[in-house]
């Protein structure tokens, strides 16, 4: 999870997914299991994505699932465990998120007709990290979640790559509000 100086790591330490994360902080410090080393704007977010995945396919050569989610986002926990009970052990590259297409007239062959997921939260598996081209290169600042896209594309050409559509009521973004609770997720903006 890409954070910033203004993430309440706390919130998340209280979640059920405290024992999971995996920090990908502006700059090294308490918590981060890693700093991209520059400060988090939408035009750096494309380096940012390039980082923390070099990075987890480095360290996190045992682990089957990850998933990407922006610091304003929460996701239903039964519904991401049914995610990974029904993809255990998927022989391709997964990928699910909430699925979009992307034409770049700049970067026709790296960036153009691919499928991507909405950044705010994406799931792969093991198989699609290892496929995945964390030097893509393309002209111009794209967007993470387009670049990520651009990295499956050029890296996993040659792999049957199944994409699974999110169900959008299990992913709370910038917003939670189910019965009794109104919370909003993305109080401070941060970029």
């Amino acid at each position: 999870m890409p954070v910033n100086n203004n993430t309440d790591m706390q919130f998340y330490q209280n979640t059920w997914m405290a024992d999971h994360l995996f920090t990908v902080c502006d700059f090294a410090g308490p918590g981060c299991a890693m700093s991209c080393n520059e400060k988090s704007t939408w035009r750096a977010l494309d380096r940012k994505t390039k980082c923390f995945t070099r990075a987890i396919k480095q360290v996190l050569a045992s682990t089957e699932f990850f998933i990407k989610q922006d610091d304003d986002v929460l996701a239903d926990q039964d519904y991401v465990q049914a995610l990974m009970n029904k993809y255990r052990g998927h022989p391709d590259p997964l990928f699910i998120s909430d699925i979009l297409h992307h034409n770049d007239r700049i970067n026709v062959f790296s960036l153009s007709g691919i499928t991507h997921g909405n950044g705010k939260f994406y799931m792969f598996n093991r198989r699609l990290l290892d496929c995945v081209n964390v030097d893509v290169r393309y002209i111009g600042q794209r967007y993470e979640d387009t670049v990520f896209g651009g990295m499956i594309h050029t890296g996993c050409k040659d792999f049957n790559v199944t994409y699974v559509q999110e169900k959008n009521s299990k992913i709370w973004h910038r917003k939670y509000k189910n019965k009794n609770k109104d919370i909003d997720l993305a109080y401070i903006r941060n970029h």
